[in-house]
């Protein structure tokens, strides 16, 4: 049989990808820097030949691959075996135990990319993808327009490759995100003004000065890299799908992607098939996706952010209709939740499971938590949350939130008032919950 006569390195040889392909009109086009189509103006995304992958491609390459995104390679559109391997993915898939308590889940995973690498955010593996297509494409220079995590990202993984970088940032971003992209000295251009202001400039500067930005030009590669959190879930979970999942949802892509990665699974014989539940997560302060849900739209009306999830606060997000049809299609849900409830989501993950997320992580604890109390999860559903970043990076969120250190002297009985105290407050805490 051709698949047990297959060897890791003829895998690893092939390319399996062939074309861009309009997500709406079906036209094709050469795999170069392009996002948009020319005759309808629809999103391309990368187009695979499922026939040669199904014949080539098993279990077993997969799991001799490297312990990073690119064990998956052949479901990645890159031509080259110099891939930049920075150690990105094979993120913990953490059973909860505290937390599915809490809420009353028996099956609940979580799936955290909060110690992705190298910068603590997914977005290390949609750039990881983006700057090795751009590299086989001759760009030099590469860029994003990004709400932190992905500027980090980019910034990191060019110092990583050699490239040049310019990367362009609303100007009010949390410190940690914008030291986080200074210390690789890129050029960091920090934009007053929103995300969607940020990203039209950045389509105008891809045009005029030529350069490979991830997530405008080179899109429809760097989206491919989200694929990875669907791939490995399934694999982590014993190559088997999940019933539901939970995500935060920004531009939409994410969402999509993951959607993508368990049906190539599927299509390829990896995996059995099944419907897995997709569900969302919004913040009310930038909810586009989340109202086009609830009013049962086929469009997205635009939003001006205003919301501590500043890394998901996308305005006009580019997929969001197709995340809406993933969540309808699949029997999913998308919520959104106010920032004291992100917060609150923040603070529970902690508390419960040790893992510090940022905002867009606390959105989605706190959805999760939102669609539990609904109804809206059975309890015995394999459920997985994706949890995409560092609480590290947006530490200004929950300050005032999570109490003070208690200040002593160096002496016992110091020491001792402060225990007392300490537990008196605990106590009062839970008289105030009970009541």
């Amino acid at each position: 049989m051709t698949q047990a006569i297959t060897t890791q390195s003829q895998v690893s040889n092939a390319t399996f990808f062939k074309a861009l392909k309009c997500k709406e009109c079906g036209a094709e086009y050469e795999p170069k820097a392009s996002n948009v189509c020319e005759l309808c103006f629809g999103p391309l995304e990368v187009k695979y030949d499922y026939t040669a992958l199904r014949q080539t491609v098993t279990r077993e390459t997969i799991q001799a691959g490297p312990n990073s995104i690119w064990r998956y390679r052949p479901f990645l559109p890159v031509a080259t075996d110099n891939v930049i391997d920075v150690g990105t993915g094979m993120t913990p898939l953490v059973r909860s135990h505290r937390l599915a308590r809490r809420l009353g889940l028996n099956k609940l995973y979580i799936k955290n990319d909060a110690v992705n690498m190298p910068t603590l955010s997914f977005k290390d593996r949609v750039v990881s993808v983006a700057l090795t297509r751009a590299r086989e494409l001759g760009f030099s220079t590469v860029s994003c327009a990004s709400t932190g995590n992905l500027a980090n990202s980019t910034a990191a993984i060019a110092a990583h490759a050699g490239l040049d970088c310019c990367v362009f940032i609303p100007a009010d971003l949390e410190a940690g995100k914008i030291l986080g992209s200074l210390i690789y000295s890129p050029t960091l251009m920090a934009v007053r003004g929103n995300y969607d202001q940020v990203n039209r400039l950045c389509s105008e500067v891809a045009n005029t000065h030529g350069w490979g930005f991830v997530n405008i030009n080179l899109r429809p590669y760097y989206s491919e890299g989200s694929k990875t959190l669907g791939f490995e879930v399934a694999e982590q979970l014993g190559w088997q799908l999940p019933d539901h999942i939970v995500a935060p949802l920004a531009s939409g892509s994410l969402f999509t992607k993951i959607y993508k990665g368990f049906q190539e699974f599927v299509e390829v014989g990896l995996v059995e098939g099944k419907n897995v539940r997709f569900s969302g997560a919004q913040a009310e302060g930038c909810s586009p996706i989340a109202q086009a849900f609830k009013e049962g739209r086929d469009f997205i009306k635009p939003v001006k952010p205003n919301t501590i999830a500043k890394s998901i606060a996308i305005g006009n997000p580019a997929d969001g209709i197709y995340a809406v049809d993933i969540a309808q299609k699949t029997g999913g849900n998308i919520e959104s939740v106010n920032d004291a409830e992100i917060i609150d989501g923040i603070k529970l993950l902690a508390e419960t499971e040790g893992i510090f997320t940022e905002t867009a992580g606390g959105t989605t604890v706190a959805v999760l938590k939102k669609l539990v109390e609904a109804g809206k999860i059975d309890p015995d559903e394999t459920t997985v949350v994706y949890i995409t970043g560092n609480g590290l990076k947006t530490q200004e969120a929950i300050q005032g939130y999570v109490g003070e250190p208690l200040t002593i002297d160096a002496k016992l009985d110091s020491f001792e008032r402060a225990l007392e105290r300490s537990h008196t407050l605990d106590r009062l805490e839970w008289q105030q919950v009970l009541v």
